[in-house]
């Protein structure tokens, strides 16, 4: 991004980060507009969604005396989050709803409606950088400065064309520094806790109530490796790998973990800790900051496979006929650990970053684990 003023759309989630993001635009001299997205219509008190959220929004922008709008892209949210995220629990796929969200509206949707309004960028409060590229060509996407509260992992999919028009302000201050510069503006976001759930699914309902209504449950045997019955579960569709928590068996013996579920035959399969480790996973939809080609430049990778898990160092493989059914025409690649780890439930996604740990080399949804 250069240096001169721009006119820059901000999305304010009604939360401290996005709020001290659009104080530093204006801080910078930038013509800002703040920008709050219509996402869930329906009952919410977690996430980034309520009623409490939009107003707040609102009235931070008062503060900074920017202009606020608000865009409904529930239809959107729904056709590329939320009923994704139903079908998903009935194949046995665990799927991430807040990447989606990212991937399909708060950047492609959001930047669509920034460019036909005439707006030179958009930012969010994410906490990652967008730096230039060690060649000297486009950008680079970073991790931001406070790694407790990095958020690579999760603005992964963002392209070589969304890096050129988006902006992190708060990149490169860490948590705290963001809500003392929130306290010092007296603005109402300052002690606001962060959002930690998905905002459709409630806290006094969770995931039970909210796919309870919209498919049906099918109940599940429990069997061990062995095949041997050993207990019922009253949903295969809520069940996830690695789960080892209310999966139908009595306390007081070994650990056990689900390590294998069957949605069309509804049977789990648990197993030991050992029984959920794989040398590694076949990675499908990939998307990458800079051709895939680039991994070339790597003997290895570092690989993340959460939100805020800890890189494992891998080696990739590129090939079409990695055979993973993912329901599109984006490449494939193939993760393998140099230590095995423990699988990745199917759906999540895989982020891959250079040997350093600095920069997103480019992400995936997991599919099935390796065999050998």
């Amino acid at each position: 991004m250069t240096g001169t003023a721009m006119k820059v759309m901000v999305a304010m989630s009604g939360g401290v980060d996005s709020s001290v993001a659009a104080a530093l635009l204006v801080e910078q001299g930038h013509e800002v507009v703040g920008v709050t997205m219509r996402l869930w219509g329906g009952e919410s008190d977690t996430g980034c969604c309520s009623v409490s959220d939009v107003d707040d929004a609102r009235r931070v922008a008062q503060q900074l005396g920017i202009d606020h709008l608000v865009f409904n892209f529930s239809d959107d949210f729904n056709e590329h989050v939320v009923d994704p995220y139903v079908q998903a629990h009935t194949t046995g796929i665990t799927p991430n709803p807040c990447i989606e969200c990212n991937r399909h509206v708060k950047f492609a949707r959001l930047s669509e409606r920034a460019e036909l309004l005439g707006f030179d960028a958009v930012a969010t409060g994410h906490h990652a950088r967008v730096t230039p590229s060690v060649s000297g060509t486009g950008f680079e996407l970073e991790r931001g400065a406070d790694r407790a509260k990095d958020q690579s992992y999760v603005v992964h999919m963002i392209d070589q064309a969304e890096l050129a028009r988006t902006m992190f302000p708060v990149g490169d201050m860490t948590k705290a520094d963001v809500r003392a510069h929130a306290s010092r503006l007296g603005l109402r976001t300052a002690t606001k806790p962060d959002s930690q759930d998905v905002c459709f699914i409630t806290s006094t309902g969770g995931r039970t109530a909210f796919l309870g209504h919209r498919i049906p449950f099918r109940s599940a045997s429990v069997v061990d490796t062995s095949g041997a019955l050993v207990g019922t579960v009253p949903s295969v569709e809520m069940v996830t790998l690695g789960q080892r928590r209310g999966i139908g068996l009595p306390g007081g013996g070994p650990k056990r973990f689900v390590v294998d579920i069957d949605v069309p035959r509804a049977v789990i399969t648990v197993g030991d800790e050992a029984d959920l480790l794989t040398p590694g996973h076949h990675v499908g939809a990939m998307t990458w900051v800079h051709e895939p080609e680039t991994l070339a430049a790597f003997e290895t990778v570092l690989v993340q496979c959460s939100a805020h898990g800890v890189p494992q160092p891998a080696t990739v493989s590129m090939g079409a006929d990695l055979s993973m059914s993912t329901g599109t025409d984006l490449p494939m690649i193939e993760v393998r650990w140099l230590e095995p780890q423990r699988r990745i439930a199917p759906g999540q996604s895989i982020v891959l970053y250079d040997p350093t740990d600095r920069f997103v080399l480019g992400g995936g949804i997991a599919g099935a684990p390796l065999l050998r």
